[in-house]
């Protein structure tokens, strides 16, 4: 019987089923994968099994009941639709291969019903992941809509009050509160820039181009010494040869950028420095964004990327820019390290591809190249 040979050879499936999962190129398995998503993949096929034995036939409202279970266990324990279905497969094949190799006294019609025990399985823990799927995500939507209506609230009010003030003449226009009033309006602008870029990450990336990296700081320079200065701040910047070439959507890349270097200001204190430096090798370039915010507290540095994470006494805005740079890096082929500089600061690397820059004519017509740029330092002006 099979569900007699699943229960007594359970260990030695586990092991040959956990080296097939393993052994995939894609999707990659996980460690809670391996760890407990096989043995309920297994459990579940061998329970469908003994149903279907005592009941004469397959029963199909026991197995999505149990697959319904199954489903919602998958999602909390962070598997994607992919490593569901390609789960189920490797553990029935593992079956099927073992139970050929022990020739074990299984009829044809157990092998039948398994498939069809496996074909409703994958399809009602699909169902029940994607639906649960749907809701976590409207939930996160109806989440993330309410906090960005409260911030955008809370700094327009803050920006109406402090023009209202300064237009009574009570106040004087170069002052603080018309100092206020520019950190309104520069909040407002970065957090719409952030939903932007969170947005269009959401709906996927379908504007793709050569970026020289040289050109791509230049830009984000200007923005940030501005911001820099704001805060009473020094910025440092050091670029890279004009042939050094990304690829990406510039405006979310630059958003990506932007928000790490706000990051850095916002935990740096008033007469601080932040460097952005940017390194390149054969096949990467790496944005190096370095603070002074004292150092990150034990075990502190994996929670910097969750949403709605804030680390400081200083909570403007809504603890997204980290995350939607980390998105940015991710959907471009790279990614994002913090680097922990203990009683100093911290180092955020933005690490992306190298690509192979266009034909020499249409990075400077043909003039023989822009000389590198040095080494600049931005400090607040007197």
């Amino acid at each position: 019987m099979l569900d007699e040979f699943l229960v007594t050879n359970r260990e030695a499936i586990l092991a040959n089923a956990r080296e097939r999962v393993a052994a995939r190129q894609s999707p990659k398995p996980t460690d809670a994968e391996l760890a407990n998503g096989i043995p309920v993949f297994l459990d579940q096929l061998g329970d469908a099994l003994r149903l279907a034995s005592s009941s004469g036939g397959v029963a199909h409202d026991e197995i999505r009941a149990s697959a319904t279970r199954h489903g919602s266990d998958l999602l909390h324990q962070g598997l994607t639709i992919a490593q569901v279905v390609h789960d189920y497969g490797d553990v029935c094949q593992t079956i099927t291969e073992m139970a050929i190799d022990l020739r074990a006294p299984i009829t044809g019609e157990e092998f039948r019903t398994l498939n069809l025990c496996l074909d409703e399985a994958i399809a009602q823990a699909v169902t029940e992941y994607l639906r649960q799927r749907q809701q976590e995500l409207s939930d996160q939507g109806t989440e993330r809509l309410g906090i960005l209506a409260h911030e955008l609230r809370n700094l327009l009010n803050t920006a109406m009050l402090a023009f209202g003030t300064i237009k009574s003449g009570t106040v004087a226009a170069a002052g603080s509160t018309s100092a206020l009033l520019s950190r309104s309006l520069s909040g407002l602008r970065d957090l719409i820039d952030r939903s932007l870029a969170d947005v269009r990450l959401d709906a996927g990336i379908d504007h793709v181009e050569l970026i020289g990296v040289a050109d791509f700081l230049a830009e984000i320079e200007i923005g940030a010494t501005l911001q820099a200065q704001a805060r009473g701040l020094v910025l440092a910047v050091t670029s890279v040869e004009p042939a050094v070439t990304i690829e990406g959507d510039r405006q979310i890349l630059a958003a990506a950028v932007a928000n790490l270097l706000q990051n850095a200001f916002k935990f740096t204190k008033a007469g601080g420095r932040v460097s952005l430096t940017t390194r390149a090798t054969p096949d990467r370039v790496l944005f190096d964004i370095e603070d002074e915010c004292g150092g990150l507290p034990p075990g502190k540095a994996e929670e910097l990327f969750r949403p709605y994470e804030q680390r400081s006494a200083d909570q403007s805005g809504i603890g997204l820019g980290l995350s939607i740079s980390l998105k940015a890096a991710r959907a471009s082929g790279g990614d994002i390290t913090v680097r922990d500089l203990p009683g100093k600061g911290c180092v955020f690397t933005l690490d992306l591809p190298r690509k192979a820059p266009p034909p020499l004519s249409l990075i400077d017509g043909g003039k023989g190249g822009a000389r590198p740029r040095n080494r600049r330092t931005h400090a607040r002006s007197a």
